[in-house]
């Protein structure tokens, strides 16, 4: 019996958190992020933490910390019955019972409950964040496994690029080279390329140009090179890429496929025949994401380009206009559209009267 009383005075003085006299309490605290918050409740009594629930609420628009305090601990009372009078918090809220009373302790014994309630919430907050990142990890690594079991690739692609081509009419034409890691954008690795040996639209020899281009200058500089190059085409792109590899001696050590845009066939090198991979599958919807990222990418830079040489070529024909004044209007106005749509009092007042009729003419 001695030995028991031992025992439970030992057991109760480890459960001692604070002075014994603080007596039926609830502490209330709560830590947020962007759109969830993380409250903890913990019941006291003689000095001892009797009951303690952390839970999550996901936030509504313009949901301050204070009301979701202030909701959490109706219904939290009201489901654990407390019977308490007295309410520690971390943040202050109004009294919404007359016989309440709600403190937000700032020293002392009382403040060390707060800070030990809000290390729980934290703590909470710090497990979802860990679960969402291996939950996220887990579904690349998973994605990735079945582009590899899908591709027949000797190795999973954690490093991808993708090649698209712009061009109007052969008219400025560019390429763009994206690329993702873990299946996910990396886009402080993406390129532009302007094309520079090619005249005129051949997509097959600007992709042959751009992939020489992209890779040479990674062996140069001893860049890590990918699992899978994908290009946006058929058979013709296909082959002008694995041309390329070949003059690099890297054919064989980078796997090559091509998206066909009208049935998403997926095409291999040396392989006539398409495969078809199931249009929900995971593999095709990365493969497809790349495409697409791809095509926004070029698509901006050769419309940049586009822009630039129609302001050139309307702008510097113009004689009396020069290149300072040109640089006047589109910084002032924003673009060419806008200066075209200027009125003649506003030119007037900015180049002056004999600029302004020699652009209006």
């Amino acid at each position: 019996i001695k030995e028991k009383i031992f025992l439970l005075k030992k057991y109760q003085a480890k459960s001692t958190i604070v002075s014994p006299r603080i007596n039926n309490i609830d502490v209330f605290t709560i830590v947020s992020e962007n759109q969830y918050a993380f409250v903890n409740y913990l019941k006291i009594s003689s000095g001892a933490i009797i009951q303690a629930h952390s839970f999550e609420i996901k936030k509504k628009l313009n949901e301050t910390d204070e009301n979701l305090l202030l909701l959490s601990i109706t219904e939290i009372r009201r489901r654990f019955k407390s019977t308490s009078k007295n309410i520690y918090c971390s943040h202050p809220i109004a009294n919404f019972l007359p016989e309440l009373i709600i403190t937000v302790p700032k020293i002392g014994e009382k403040k060390k409950l707060i800070n030990l309630s809000l290390k729980n919430a934290k703590q909470l907050l710090l497990n979802r964040k860990i679960v969402k990142t291996k939950t996220k990890k887990e579904k690349q690594l998973r994605v990735l496994t079945q582009l590899k079991k899908d591709l027949h690739l000797l190795s999973i692609p954690k490093h991808i690029e993708c090649f698209d081509n712009s061009n109007t009419q052969g008219l400025n034409p560019v390429s763009a080279c994206v690329v993702f890691k873990n299946a996910l954008p990396s886009k402080k690795e993406y390129r532009h390329f302007n094309i520079k040996t090619v005249l005129g639209p051949n997509d097959f020899k600007s992709m042959e140009e751009v992939v020489f281009r992209r890779y040479s200058r990674l062996l140069k500089k001893g860049g890590g090179l990918p699992q899978l190059i994908i290009v946006d085409g058929g058979k013709g792109q296909v082959s002008a890429t694995t041309n390329s590899l070949k003059k690099l001696n890297l054919l064989g050590k980078i796997a090559v496929i091509g998206i066909a845009k009208r049935l998403e066939e997926i095409y291999f090198p040396n392989d006539s025949v398409p495969l078809y991979l199931n249009k929900r599958s995971e593999s095709l919807k990365l493969i497809q994401q790349l495409r697409n990222e791809a095509h926004r990418f070029s698509l901006i830079h050769h419309r940049n380009r586009r822009m630039t040489d129609s302001i050139k070529s309307s702008l510097d024909d113009i004689k009396g206009i020069g290149p300072k004044t040109i640089k006047l209007l589109i910084t002032h106005f924003g673009s060419f559209k806008k200066v075209l749509e200027a009125n003649k009092m506003e030119l007037e007042s900015l180049i002056g009267k004999d600029k302004t009729n020699k652009l209006l003419k």
